[in-house]
């Protein structure tokens, strides 16, 4: 019979039927992957991706493009608590739109964490460890204590610190199905900007090298969670200071009730600014972070909590989020201070980032 059909049958239309079964052959093999083609792939495989989201701010919106550009990524496997793929990125590739890691390991359950921003590799370091219980990461530029009226005790910090961000997704299933398979790991900014301002009450000068600024606590080692283990106290210097002259205007109010401003007055503002980069806020840490400042004469004359402070200007978020939410949201404070004719601190009221918090009961 079939030399009957090769009698018949042209070596034109015999090539095309063999043609035409290799194709469906091929379509059988891939549908067959529960009827999805994948442009990138071409196999039945499953594919494995991360992406990072840091949108643990103030602005409620992801700023990992804008702000993110080192990342560190340890797969854990879950059985065995064993880091078994660790991968690191960095540069422009981290900012382009949809940017995800490819991760490729074996199906099963994994928790991913994640060291992240240049400082994890500058200024803090994390151990190089496949046990996940020891991807701890601590605090590098740290000098020996130093004499004066700050104490001895503990490490001392001057320069400013590059950003920092720990992100963590436990207990996740990757599964044998074909497919891209995509993971999300959420971030938290470990690195925080204070600014402290001196600012005189009688407009005169205020000279920035007759005083020093310093923030103390106790959190330079970070748990693999992120969670804050024991370590020494901490004096966090000012990395850069600046003084100058603002002209303000004051409206005068003493006029017609129609037209209550009559008059301004230019008022000279003079102030002393002191920049400083702290690490990890913690809420329960209140009472190991203090702002500190010292006059020439070594003397303190402002020594406040600093978490507390920090805590109490939530303002409208105060019934949207915990204290440790919004400690972890916001990153960047400002705290001005008002000095007397004798530079020492007016202990009536204090803003922090432009909130004025009024102190009761001040004795005379």
């Amino acid at each position: 019979m079939k030399h009957c059909f090769d009698r018949i049958l042209s070596p034109v239309v015999r090539n095309r039927i063999t043609a035409v079964a290799v194709a469906f052959a091929g379509l059988v093999a891939t549908t067959s992957c529960n009827g999805l083609i994948y442009d990138d792939e071409g196999d039945c495989a499953p594919y494995y991706k991360v992406r990072f989201v840091y949108d643990m701010n103030m602005k409620f919106a992801d700023a990992f493009p804008r702000e993110v550009k080192d990342v560190t990524l340890y797969v854990v496997d879950d059985r065995s608590g064993r880091v078994v793929l660790k991968k690191h990125e960095s540069g422009q590739a981290l900012s382009q739109d949809g940017y995800m890691m490819d991760v490729d390991v074996a199906p099963g359950d994994y928790t991913l964490i994640a060291w992240c921003g240049e400082g994890h590799r500058t200024s803090f370091g994390v151990n190089d460890s496949d046990v996940h219980t020891e991807l701890r990461c601590k605090l590098l530029q740290r000098a020996a204590p130093l004499q004066g009226p700050w104490g001895t005790d503990g490490s001392h910090v001057r320069k400013p610190l590059d950003n920092l961000y720990h992100g963590k997704l436990a207990k996740q299933n990757f599964p044998s199905s074909q497919g891209t398979h995509v993971y999300t790991v959420p971030l938290v900014k470990n690195t925080n900007d204070i600014h402290i301002v001196l600012q005189h009450l009688s407009g005169e000068p205020v000279d920035k090298d007759a005083f020093t600024f310093t923030i103390t606590d106790e959190n330079g080692l970070m748990d693999w969670d992120n969670s804050l283990l024991a370590d020494e106290p901490l004096t966090y210097f000012a990395s850069h200071t600046d003084a100058g002259i603002a002209g303000i205007e004051v409206p005068d109010y003493s006029g017609a009730d129609d037209d209550p401003i009559v008059a301004r007055e230019l008022v000279q503002v003079s102030a002393a600014v002191a920049e400083l980069s702290v690490g990890r806020l913690m809420e329960n840490h209140r009472r190991t972070a203090f702002v500190n400042i010292y006059n020439d004469e070594n003397e303190r004359i402002v020594h406040l909590p600093f978490i507390d402070y920090c805590i109490m200007v939530k303002g409208k978020h105060k019934e949207k989020m915990s204290d440790q939410e919004y400690l972890d949201r916001q990153d960047d404070y400002s705290m001005v201070f008002f000095l007397d004719e004798d530079d020492r601190w007016v202990k009536s009221h204090i803003f922090i980032n432009s909130w004025k918090i009024v102190f009761q009961n001040i004795e005379a």
